[in-house]
């Protein structure tokens, strides 16, 4: 008999192998690697400007909805950077380190605010978003990524194809009356919005790692594009419910061990070139 806590970290392990693994091929193909690292990184200030929010109006479930935010307004700051003329590393950079002094910042706040309140064992919460969860996830949690992660799949994988385009030839989709700028700008979004829904089960550290090697693999074996996406979702889908498994048996966090398979892989691959 399958414990239920399992099943539903194999049934969330689903869902993120299918976003991540449409997802990275893009990152690959328009050199977004670094994007998503600073995309990502504001990922924990969003979540820590949400436990203080949610500490004050003691309504802790508000701490994803405010990371999304965040994020979605870093990712949206980015593009429209970009869109005034700066390049993308140094868009990405500028924001970067307001983020990075913003998150600082709001940590010292936490925990000023968490020594006035009983709340000890919160501290669990912030490693949670640096290594992941997926075995504490919930029946609501569980529901709010497939509903959430169905909704940005089926917005992907409309207007994948345009991304595509954008990737490679900007000036042709402008030819034929395209907006890149708003396909930038949904794209960026769309990395913001996959990475907040799924960050608390992958764990900060290591997501950067499981969104842009499986693309990155992808590329190395196959210049079909079909292909290419195949086996980024595929490898993605093995990986990560190889690493709950395993994680099962062992003890060790499956982001983790997923992040290491992936390395494994990819160093393979490079040495055999």
């Amino acid at each position: 008999m399958i414990p239920e806590y399992l099943l539903r970290a194999l049934l969330a392990s689903v869902m993120i192998s299918v976003l991540l693994g449409l997802l990275s091929p893009l990152i690959n193909m328009k050199g977004l690697a670094f994007l998503t690292h600073a995309t990502f990184h504001s990922l924990l200030f969003g979540a820590v400007l949400g436990m203080i929010f949610g500490l004050i109006i003691e309504n802790l479930g508000i701490v994803v909805w405010v990371a999304l935010m965040v994020t979605i307004a870093v990712v949206t700051l980015i593009a429209w950077l970009e869109n005034r003329g700066f390049t993308s590393d140094t868009a990405v950079g500028i924001i970067s380190s307001f983020v990075a002094g913003a998150t600082v910042l709001s940590f010292g706040i936490l925990y000023k605010i968490m020594a006035t309140r009983p709340y000890f064992a919160f501290s669990q919460s912030i490693v949670s978003y640096l290594t992941g969860e997926v075995f504490l996830i919930t029946v609501n949690d569980l529901l709010m990524l497939v509903l959430g992660g169905a909704l940005i799949f089926f917005i992907m994988a409309f207007f994948y194809r345009d991304f595509l385009y954008v990737s490679f030839d900007p000036a042709g989709v402008e030819s034929y009356g395209g907006n890149v700028r708003a396909y930038l700008m949904l794209l960026y979004v769309i990395v913001g919005s996959i990475g907040a829904l799924i960050v608390k089960t992958v764990g900060l550290i290591t997501l950067q790692v499981i969104a842009v090697l499986p693309g990155a693999i992808a590329l190395m074996l196959s210049d079909d594009l079909r292909r290419i996406i195949g086996i980024s979702i595929f490898l993605t889908l093995g990986v990560e419910v190889a690493s709950v498994v395993l994680a099962y048996y062992t003890n060790i966090p499956p982001s983790g061990i997923a992040t290491i398979f992936l390395g494994i892989v990819y160093g393979i691959l490079v040495l055999k070139r």
